[in-house]
């Protein structure tokens, strides 16, 4: 069963939302939180987790509204450990989704963290278990999909393509009389993307055609599908964009110190003891995602993302194109750092938002 309190289904009708790819925002959408869903592969690093406390942080600031989360990591703990996290900041309700394709089933270092009790107590509230196990991935990400007004859902993905591959090849359900793709064209804005590597240097120059990036490379067929078929703009953030924005180990030791145990502190340490400056990979979709005219980034042209056979990716610019690859600058280094660093420790809110 759906994890949440009653959710909302219901096909509204009118024609797709035609959006510029990656264009400002109007007026009416900056006035209300972006409808998010994060899609990741929690468990194989750490980024995952920052990039989960970033968007608590943006929604505790009313910027987005986390709508579900879903997880390519096949381990009975991933869920757990999310459900953790967002109960961590008062939004346990938030319901979260899984698969299964045996990609990662490694446990991980801190996943175990859903388990970890002091006098008895779980260190981290979930009620997410064998008696009460998260939801399908598919069979939510369809709900939530078709729950949202037409053209305002935006999607990150940090993990592997595989859920996001499985929702367009799906059929029709109880939650909407359209068809996967169909499904994501009419409800879907954007998808921000972490995955593939295109360039040695983050301003976007250089040649990287011979990475194979982690996301892509554990499920191939899926990321080829994601590439050619996903219907709405595509903004990727390649490896060469996080690996240039190392997060500060400092933050780790000095901005979580006002609770005695904080989840992604204690994920940080657990998966590398610091010092050390972990690139920020999935924070930088997510940054992108929902302030996509702050001007923390560059974009390229227009063009379009391909994924060979054995996993390298390819962008090549066409003014036809629905995707863009992030870039980022020296110049623009500092201050989309400290976004990052400011938005990951953000103490939770008081009030739900």
């Amino acid at each position: 069963m759906l994890k949440s309190t009653t959710m909302r289904l219901f096909i509204a009708g009118g024609l797709m939302l035609t959006l510029a790819i990656a264009g400002p925002s109007s007026a009416a959408e900056e006035e209300q939180p972006v409808p998010l869903i994060f899609d990741t592969d929690i468990g194989n690093d750490v980024d995952d987790v920052l990039a989960l406390g970033m968007i608590h942080a943006l929604q505790s600031r009313g910027e987005c509204r986390l709508i579900a989360v879903t997880i390519t990591k096949d381990h009975e703990l991933a869920a757990p450990f999310v459900d953790a996290v967002n109960t961590f900041y008062g939004r346990g309700d938030i319901p979260v989704g899984v698969c299964d394709s045996g990609v990662t089933p490694r446990r991980g270092s801190f996943l175990g963290m859903a388990e970890l009790r002091d006098d008895g107590q779980l260190r981290y509230p979930h009620d997410l278990g064998p008696d009460n196990p998260p939801a399908q991935a598919i069979t939510l990400l369809r709900a939530a999909l078709a729950a949202e007004e037409d053209g305002t859902v935006v999607i990150v993905q940090v993990g592997f393509s595989t859920n996001l591959a499985n929702l367009l090849a799906s059929g029709p359900d109880d939650a909407s009389e359209l068809g996967g793709r169909d499904l994501v064209a009419r409800k879907v804005r954007l998808l921000s993307i972490m995955a593939g590597g295109f360039t040695r240097n983050a301003d976007g120059t250089g040649d990287a055609s011979n990475h194979r990036e982690f996301n892509v490379v554990r499920d191939i067929p899926a990321a080829q599908r994601v590439a050619q078929d996903w219907p709405t703009p595509v903004v990727w953030s390649g490896f060469e964009v996080g690996l240039a924005l190392g997060y500060p180990h400092t933050s780790i030791e000095r901005d979580f110190r006002y609770t005695e145990h904080h989840p992604l502190a204690e994920a940080y340490i657990l998966y590398e003891p610091p010092p050390h400056n972990r690139p920020t990979w999935d924070l930088t979709s997510v940054l992108y995602a929902v302030r996509p005219d702050e001007g923390y980034f560059g974009l390229s042209q227009p063009g379009q993302v391909t994924v060979a056979d054995d996993g390298k990716t390819a962008f090549t610019p066409s003014p036809d194109g629905t995707h863009r690859r992030l870039t980022i600058t020296p110049q623009e280094k500092p201050r989309t750092l400290e976004a990052l660093r400011l938005l990951s420790s953000e103490p939770p809110a008081s009030v739900d938002q």
